[in-house]
C-alpha cells in the first residue's frame, strides 16, 4: 500500500514539473482587449477580471490589456477588428449590424428575456452550436446579455400605436425592425452617441437598459420610461482566429477554460447588478415617470410584435438553417437557465 501510494505521489509530482516546465518554455504573450462603452462602465472589470483570471490560467504568459472608450475602433467596427487583428479580443454588438448575424438575432426578439444572469448563460448554451458557422471569421468564447431594456422616451409610450410617426434609436436590428412595423423610423447611434441623438431631437425615444441610462448621460433628456421587459441585448465575446492559432497547447486551454458558458452568467451578471440598481435609481426620481403596462397592453405588445419573429424565421431560412430548430433550441435553453418569459 505504501509503494503505491509513493508511486502515485512520484507521478503527480512528475506531472506538476512536466506542465510546469511546459508552462516555462510558453512565449509570453500580450492580447488586446476592445471595449466600446466607458472606461467606468460596469462591464469593463467584468472584462479586466476575466483577463486577470486567463493570465492565471496561463501561468502568467498571457498578458491581457483593456482599451475601452472606443480606443482601438467604434463600436459598430469591434467585429471587423477581432477578425483583422486590430483587437485580439472584442466586445462586440452583433445587431449593430443588421442581416450579418441573423440567428444570433433570436436572442434579441422582443419579450423573450426576463434576466441576464442565468438568461446570459442561456444564450451562450444555445449559441455555441451555431457560432462556427455564423461567426467564422473569428474565435467565438462566449455570449452574454446585458439586463432588460425598455423603452425611454420623451414623450409618454403606452400603446405599440404610439410609436408611429416617432424617431426611435432601436438597440439592435431586431428592435429596428419591429420600430419600422409599428410605423416609426429608425434613426441608427451608438450607445455613445445617443443623448446627442436624442438631445438634438434627431430621435425622440430610446430602447435602452436602465443603468446605463445614467451613465451614457441619456436620462438628462428623457422623462417617460415604459417599466417592462421589452428585449435584451445579446453581445459576444470573440477572438481573432490567427492569435489563438499561435498559442501553445497549454495557452489554447487556459483561453478554452475561459470560453465557457459559466463565464458568460459571470460576465453577464456583474452588468445585470448595474442595470438592476439604475432602475431602483430611476424608479426613485420624482421628477420622471416610470410606469407598468396593464396585462391588456402588455397582450397588445406582444401580438404587435409577434410579426418581428416571422422575418426572423425568414432571415435564418435565407441561411440555409432551420428556424422551427434553431427557436425551440433557444427556448429550451431559457427554460432550462429560467430566464425565460
Amino acid at each position: 500500500m505504501q509503494v503505491k501510494l509513493s508511486r502515485t505521489l512520484v507521478a503527480t509530482a512528475i506531472a506538476a514539473l512536466t506542465f510546469g516546465a511546459a508552462q516555462a518554455q510558453d512565449k509570453p504573450v500580450m492580447v488586446k482587449m476592445a471595449s466600446w462603452v466607458p472606461a467606468q462602465h460596469a462591464l469593463n472589470p467584468a472584462l479586466q477580471a476575466w483577463g486577470e483570471s486567463l493570465k492565471a490560467a496561463s501561468g502568467g504568459t498571457i498578458s491581457a490589456t483593456l482599451f475601452p472608450s472606443e480606443q482601438l475602433g467604434k463600436a459598430f467596427d469591434h467585429y471587423d477588428m477581432a477578425r483583422d487583428g486590430i483587437s485580439d479580443f472584442s466586445y462586440v454588438n452583433p445587431g449593430y449590424q443588421p442581416g450579418r448575424f441573423p440567428i444570433f438575432a433570436a436572442a434579441s426578439l422582443p419579450f423573450m428575456i426576463t434576466n441576464a444572469k442565468a438568461g446570459s448563460a442561456a444564450i451562450d448554451a444555445w449559441y455555441r452550436n451555431y457560432a462556427a458557422k455564423e461567426m467564422k471569421d473569428v474565435h467565438f468564447c462566449f455570449a452574454f446579455a446585458h439586463d432588460p431594456g425598455a423603452f425611454h422616451s420623451r414623450k409618454k409610450i403606452v400603446l405599440p400605436s404610439d410609436i408611429k410617426g416617432m424617431k426611435v434609436r432601436p438597440a439592435t436590428s431586431t428592435v429596428g425592425q419591429v420600430i419600422t412595423m409599428l410605423g416609426g423610423t429608425n434613426v441608427q447611434a451608438s450607445a455613445p452617441e445617443s443623448r446627442d441623438m436624442l438631445e438634438r431631437g434627431v430621435a425622440e425615444a430610446i430602447t435602452f437598459p436602465w443603468g446605463s441610462m445614467t451613465l451614457f448621460g441619456i436620462d438628462k433628456v428623457v422623462k417617460y420610461h415604459m417599466d417592462v421587459p421589452f428585449y435584451a441585448t445579446p453581445f459576444v465575446w470573440v477572438m481573432n482566429k490567427d492569435k489563438y492559432a499561435a498559442l501553445s497547447a497549454n495557452q489554447k486551454k487556459a483561453v478554452d477554460s475561459h470560453c465557457t458558458s459559466e463565464w458568460a452568467e459571470k460576465v453577464g451578471s456583474a452588468w445585470a447588478d448595474f442595470e438592476i440598481a439604475g432602475h431602483v435609481k430611476l424608479a426613485a426620481d420624482p421628477n420622471r415617470e416610470v410606469y407598468k403596462l396593464t396585462p391588456e397592453q402588455l397582450a397588445e405588445w406582444k401580438k404587435a410584435v409577434a410579426p418581428a419573429e416571422a422575418q426572423w424565421a425568414a432571415d435564418v431560412k435565407k441561411k440555409g438553417e432551420d428556424p422551427v430548430a434553431v427557436m425551440n433550441a433557444f427556448k429550451q435553453s431559457l427554460a432550462k437557465y429560467k430566464s425565460g418569459m
